[in-house]
């Protein structure tokens, strides 16, 4: 197989809980994360040597500083792969946005490339590279919806959300994750996830209790920041949104509707007035 093509799909955090700063400067983590039917296109080729890398994106980088080529490098120094590789990444999803858009590109990579040379990697073998490049990663290359734990290593796949449509808008800002950590003081969190609740509520399909239990730490610290990020949030439930937070580090903001029109109608309006705005359902797929 000499080239290939794949969709790296965005992220949400449906909960996103900081439980505490270990002694090596991560933090411990327990957050659930739902795939979404918004993806980047990824197209893959072999070519002689080396790796070149190019995107539609003025903002993307294409040298080693981007996470899909340290993806490539990485499984071409670890398999000692003669061939070189040709990425080209077509960029739907909003960057740093807090939707994995550049985990999901590295995840998307590793899977290709084990494809293409016929590696023969199981799901955990390239989940287990993946966190060599970013926390991110394994959940990308796992797909579906996931309960992580620890730094967002420990993946426990669980049943994700199959009903109702959702409403994303990104505002012109960006964050960091870094900066978000920054703005996250541990001992001032007003309101946890109840992930018991959440877990409960995704295993019975409830939409509603789902939308009720919908929770991000980092929403409070930076919307004190980007107050556009709470202007968008109650955009969404005045709308019609069921329930609606920011997802992982910020600063996109979605909303869970069960019925199309009203999402339709939501979108359609925060279209008008943030650009990266859009309609999509959630996926739940395995790879």
């Amino acid at each position: 197989m000499d080239e290939l093509r794949l969709k790296a799909r965005a992220k949400i955090n449906l909960s996103l809980d900081v439980l505490n700063k270990r002694d090596d400067g991560y933090h411990n983590v327990e957050m659930i994360m739902q795939q979404i039917e918004l993806y980047d296109e990824i197209y893959l080729k072999k070519i002689d040597k080396g790796i070149k890398l190019k995107t539609n994106s003025r903002f993307l980088p294409t040298d080693e500083s981007n996470i899909a080529y340290k993806a490539a490098d990485l499984m071409i120094k670890r398999y000692n792969i003669s061939s070189g590789i040709y990425i080209y990444i077509k960029k739907n999803i909003p960057i740093a946005a807090g939707l994995a858009g550049g985990s999901t590109d590295a995840a998307a990579v590793i899977k290709g490339i084990n494809k293409m040379f016929d590696l023969g990697l199981t799901l955990k073998d390239m989940m287990n590279l993946g966190a060599f490049i970013g926390a991110d990663v394994p959940f990308c290359i796992l797909g579906g919806c996931a309960l992580a734990e620890g730094i967002g290593e420990i993946l426990t796949p669980i049943k994700g959300l199959k009903k109702g449509w959702i409403v994303l808008s990104k505002p012109s800002v960006s964050v960091s994750t870094a900066q978000a950590y920054n703005n996250l003081n541990l001992k001032n969190i007003k309101r946890r996830p109840n992930t018991k609740a959440l877990l409960r509520a995704l295993k019975e399909n409830n939409i509603y209790d789902v939308s009720k239990e919908l929770c991000n730490v980092f929403e409070e610290g930076i919307q004190k920041k980007y107050p556009v990020v709470k202007v968008i949030r109650n955009k969404m439930l005045q709308y019609g949104a069921l329930g609606s937070i920011m997802s992982g580090s910020g600063p996109s903001v979605f909303g869970i509707f069960k019925d199309y029109d009203k999402a339709k109608s939501a979108y359609e309006k925060l279209k008008l007035l943030y650009k990266q705005t859009f309609l999509v359902s959630s996926y739940n797929g395995r790879q």
